[in-house]
């Protein structure tokens, strides 16, 4: 049992497929969690190494049963990425609170509650949690009133447990991915919306969703050893251009 080991949520999909991905390549085995069980296990079973796991992290008793899951089978926990999240976006006045806390269940109660049921687990490794967090939680912007406030809730509890679990030689950081060429966000972003992020991301263009795995990937190495506390915008330099008009980039 000395193979190092990683649980990453949302794994079905996006940047949680692409971050199991790089995980498997460095050697380590990695449980899948999702509560898409039929996106979940189609992708697990083209990969060797994985434990799909399925589960709903908004949900304690789930998550329990999970983690006690994955700590039988794996033998150990040295990772947790929580990257499971809910996109849904709508006007203040259109947020419903059925929608408001649908949002924050997954995005922040999830995070939560995997990481404190971890906690002994990835005490007795040492081990690392990197919580996906999202630009949105560091920039205002439309829409995202309930998305928004959940990622920014997720920076401050990614500090929290840094401050508390650094004793137990527990390290926690995040990423905060800025437009990321995912198949659904291709699929409602518009050319105009596409145009738009290119003028406004120094970079000139979406990430892709290796790039943020390999951000996360970094952060649970040991070339992160020192790193806690930290959140990376993984975002092209999106943030860094703060009220930078296009116009006057030109």
């Amino acid at each position: 049992m000395t193979q190092r080991t990683a649980i990453v949520t949302g794994a079905a999909r996006g940047i949680g497929l692409a971050t199991t991905r790089q995980f498997l390549a460095e050697g380590r085995r990695v449980a899948m969690i999702d509560r898409d069980s039929e996106a979940l296990m189609a992708e697990a079973a083209q990969m060797e190494g994985v434990l799909p796991i399925v589960c709903d992290v908004s949900k304690p008793d789930e998550v329990a049963n999970m983690i006690d899951a994955c700590a039988a089978r794996l033998g150990r926990i040295d990772a947790l990425v929580n990257n499971a999240g809910v996109a849904d976006f709508g006007p203040i006045e259109e947020t419903g609170f059925d929608r408001w806390r649908r949002v924050l269940a997954t995005n922040l109660d999830g995070v939560f509650l995997c990481s404190q049921a971890a906690i002994p687990h990835l005490r007795e490794t040492r081990g690392a949690i990197v919580n996906i967090a999202s630009i949105s939680g560091l920039r205002a912007s439309t829409l995202r009133v309930a998305y928004g406030t959940s990622k920014a809730a997720v920076i401050q509890l990614t500090q929290q447990q840094a401050v508390e679990l650094g004793e137990y030689g527990i390290r926690a950081n995040c990423v905060a991915p800025g437009p990321v060429r995912t198949k659904l966000a291709m699929a409602v972003h518009s050319q105009e919306i596409i145009d738009a992020y290119h003028d406004a991301i120094p970079l000139n263009r979406y990430g892709t969703e290796d790039e943020i795995a390999s951000v996360i990937v970094f952060l649970c190495s040991e070339k992160a050893s020192y790193v806690t506390g930290q959140t990376i915008a993984s975002d092209g330099g999106f943030q860094a251009t703060g009220v930078g008009l296009p116009a006057l980039r030109r």
